[in-house]
């Protein structure tokens, strides 16, 4: 999909499509490109003489291939963080700027580019030119990181009311399952915090950038900064968690093994007894006795019965 936006009036707006189809990209400053078609490449690429990277160098991931600067203009390839069939899954976006214009290339259709164009509508100020589109986005972007991580550390609350409750049923590995789901979250948001960050970076030292869209910058630096430490607190809180709910796991197979511990030493004294009255020996005198047998299952339960008041006593039981 290829969609163009214009500025009007200080206005970012989307340009139409015509009857045909096609949409007049001669006017655009944003051109943003949805896991576009090869004769949507190829009209881009022929009205603005504008070379589109390919999906292998969109993913590469050494910093001279994500930010460098050429003929073509400023190159920026950035993760973005996007539920996708309910999961949430980083893919990279490539931003050029080059002109007077912003082109966006990325696989799927991205919330925060959405979230920016509604933006735009109601602060008339905010895509006053390319750049300013741009760091936008990345403005959009770290705010969208900022309620993920929000939303973390609710489910993380929850999940704690669960592993800490005084309950005597409570479904630990349910909550293990929410934990290793939400570690995984906050190592992608992480991942796309770090990621914001050396983009930023690269922009403040190669964007050619006025005083204040310099200062823009910076304070977004400030926002990623601030939210790697909750990022931080937040393993910290997933770690302690976790080794909370498998601690409580031990501590119910312990008392499981506990009991059938308990179980084989009462039983083993009586077993121990019977035993030794169920040898088949020519010569036993009890077997003569009249009272022999009532004595042999009393000394059976006095067998079983001395150690549990023992374990009692205790106070292991």
């Amino acid at each position: 999909m290829l969609h163009a936006f214009a500025l009007e009036k200080g206005m970012l707006t989307a340009i139409p499509e015509a009857e045909d189809g096609s949409t007049d990209l001669s006017r655009a400053m944003w051109i943003d490109l949805v896991d576009p078609d090869e004769q949507e490449r190829a009209r881009v690429e022929r009205l603005y003489r504008q070379d589109l990277p390919d999906v292998e160098d969109v993913e590469e991931i050494e910093a001279s291939a994500r930010y460098y600067e050429d003929q073509d203009g400023l190159h920026v390839h950035s993760l973005f963080l996007q539920d996708i069939d309910g999961r949430p899954m980083s893919t990279t976006v490539a931003f050029i700027l080059s002109g007077n214009r912003l082109f966006t290339l990325h696989e799927h259709s991205l919330s925060v580019f959405r979230l920016l164009r509604l933006r735009a509508r109601r602060e008339p100020d905010l895509a006053e030119d390319e750049t300013a589109l741009l760091l936008g986005l990345f403005e959009t972007k770290v705010e969208n990181l900022a309620d993920r991580l929000e939303r973390v550390h609710t489910e993380l609350e929850r999940v704690s009311q669960q592993v800490l409750a005084d309950e005597d049923q409570v479904d630990l590995e349910g909550a293990i399952d929410e934990l290793t789901r939400q570690e995984d979250n906050n190592g992608k948001i992480r991942l796309c915090l770090m990621d914001t960050q050396r983009a930023l970076t690269f922009l403040l030292r190669r964007g050619r950038l006025s005083a204040d869209n310099r200062e823009w910058v910076r304070e977004l630096l400030r926002d990623v900064d601030s939210l790697l430490p909750h990022n931080q607190f937040l393993f910290e809180k997933v770690n302690f968690l976790m080794d909370a709910a498998i601690s409580f796991i031990n501590i119910e197979q312990n008392q499981i093994i506990k009991i059938f511990s308990i179980a084989a030493v009462v039983f083993l004294p009586p077993t121990m007894v019977a035993s030794v009255y169920g040898m088949n020996f020519r010569v036993m005198p009890e077997l003569d006795w009249t009272f022999g047998y009532p004595m042999a299952l009393g000394l059976m339960v006095l067998a079983g019965v001395a150690p549990y008041l023992y374990f009692k006593r205790k106070g292991w039981l």
